[in-house]
């Protein structure tokens, strides 16, 4: 079956092996869509930063930061799940689907009511109604979290790409629109964004359920055989008791990553959230430099070869560790250079604090591409409720210095403590490498 992937033609590319043409042609277009949709979410936040000031933004921002940190409950990380047991199972992993098709509603009806009662219950009132707009939101993530797990079992790199620009794309509608009538409020935006979420949902919807019925197209695994062979599908018990992992990661990954605008806005005040908001939108950009390497390229082919072929697993993780802490100094010192000038320009005077927050935050640059390569290693279960431990002491080291730095030193002392948490999730990612591979690697 054709694969949807740009291979280069002439010069050096027509040199190499096919194999290798073709993965150079997959990670270049996902590098080009992921770069292209980071740009449209920057120039979105832009535009509203300008518009909103940073009061309002900081309100918006902490009000998605609120719904992207509880979003991931929906599924509960079964889409990552997926990745490894096909990679194990291949295309008997298909008996997994009818169970998943419950175990989704299920952890989608308790996050959407979780998020409910926090409106009611913890959320400020200028909080409240934004909350209940950006509710779809929950709906999308989990949309398009499930069909890119497809489209990477698949090896439809061009199609998962598309499906991730759809929702910048849209946003930056609103945002637009925000500009040309200046008399609109946050409640527009957040209203604009929960209506694209909603759509995205609805189009993913019929794929999905496709998917959920057999329909994978397994990739890397020799053609799906005429009959498959007898399973008798797991329980949804049994799939939480596999998937639980997973899922606490995926949730406790945006708590590590967000919290910080969230107790900014609470601790200090919108508009410290709305400076710091801005600076952490800068560092997800940047940070899809090695997610889409790994995570939409690498992933689902690491869980092959970890189960299939040892040595080019571990091939790839030396290499790519290397890669990842050359080229990690190198974009954090561009960032460190550049921001002084490029932050002005683009957001105004009035976010100059952004400038001092993002030279502290250009630290963990090295140290995020760095973890990101390290934990490429730790994929199995065993290896996956380690991590789980590792994101939650980390998130537990940002939640509390957040408290003890934000009163005094507001959206640096978030800075500060987001460079100690990264720095303590790296450590504690090597320390798992060590502890479960450190016989494997001599062997190799």
């Amino acid at each position: 079956m054709k694969r949807d992937v740009l291979v280069p033609d002439g010069g050096f590319a027509a040199r190499l092996p096919q194999g290798w043409r073709h993965a150079l042609g997959a990670i270049s277009m996902l590098w080009i869509t992921t770069g292209l949709g980071a740009a449209l979410t920057f120039l979105t936040q832009a535009l509203l930063a300008r518009e909103l000031a940073p009061a309002g933004y900081g309100l918006f921002a902490s009000s998605l930061a609120t719904i992207t940190m509880v979003a991931p409950l929906a599924g509960f990380g079964l889409p990552q799940y997926w990745l490894q047991v096909y990679g194990v199972e291949g295309w008997a992993a298909n008996r997994w689907l009818r169970p998943s098709l419950r175990f989704i509603g299920a952890s989608t009806l308790l996050t959407l009511s979780a998020v409910t009662v926090w409106s009611f219950t913890g959320a400020t009132p200028d909080a409240r109604r934004i909350l209940w707009l950006l509710l779809p939101v929950v709906l999308s993530i989990l949309a398009v979290n499930l069909l890119s797990s497809q489209q990477r079992l698949e090896e439809r790199h061009r199609a998962m790409a598309s499906w991730q620009l759809m929702i910048p794309g849209s946003r930056l509608l609103v945002a637009t629109l925000l500009l040309l009538m200046p008399r609109l409020d946050v409640h527009f935006v957040a209203a604009g964004f929960g209506i694209i979420a909603l759509c995205v949902a609805l189009l993913a919807l019929p794929r999905l359920l496709t998917m959920l019925r057999g329909g994978m197209q397994l990739h890397g695994h020799g053609q799906r055989p005429a009959t498959m062979p007898d399973a008798v599908p797991p329980s949804m018990t049994y799939l939480w008791s596999q998937a639980w992992a997973y899922g606490a990661e995926a949730v406790l990954y945006p708590i590590f990553f967000q919290i910080s605008t969230v107790l900014l806005k609470y601790l200090g005040g919108n508009a410290q959230a709305g400076i710091f908001g801005i600076a952490l939108g800068v560092m997800t950009a940047i940070y899809l430099i090695p997610a889409t390497l790994y995570q939409k390229f690498l992933l689902s082919k690491l869980h092959r070869w970890a189960a299939h072929d040892p040595a080019k697993f571990w091939m790839v993780y030396r290499q790519g560790s290397i890669a990842m802490l050359v080229s990690g100094l190198l974009v954090g010192a561009a960032l460190a250079l550049v921001s002084p000038w490029i932050v002005p320009i683009i957001f105004g005077e009035k976010y100059q604090p952004v400038v001092k927050v993002l030279m502290v935050l250009a630290v963990c640059v090295p140290i995020r591409f760095l973890s990101t390569a390290v934990s490429s290693s730790l994929l199995n279960e065993q290896h996956m409720r380690y991590r789980v431990f590792a994101m939650g002491l980390s998130a537990v080291v940002v939640i509390v210095l957040n408290a003890l730095l934000i009163p005094a030193h507001h959206e640096m002392g978030a800075a500060v403590a987001t460079v100690i948490g990264e720095t303590s999730l790296l450590l504690a990612l090597y320390m798992g490498v060590r502890r479960f591979h450190s016989d494997k690697r001599r062997a190799r």
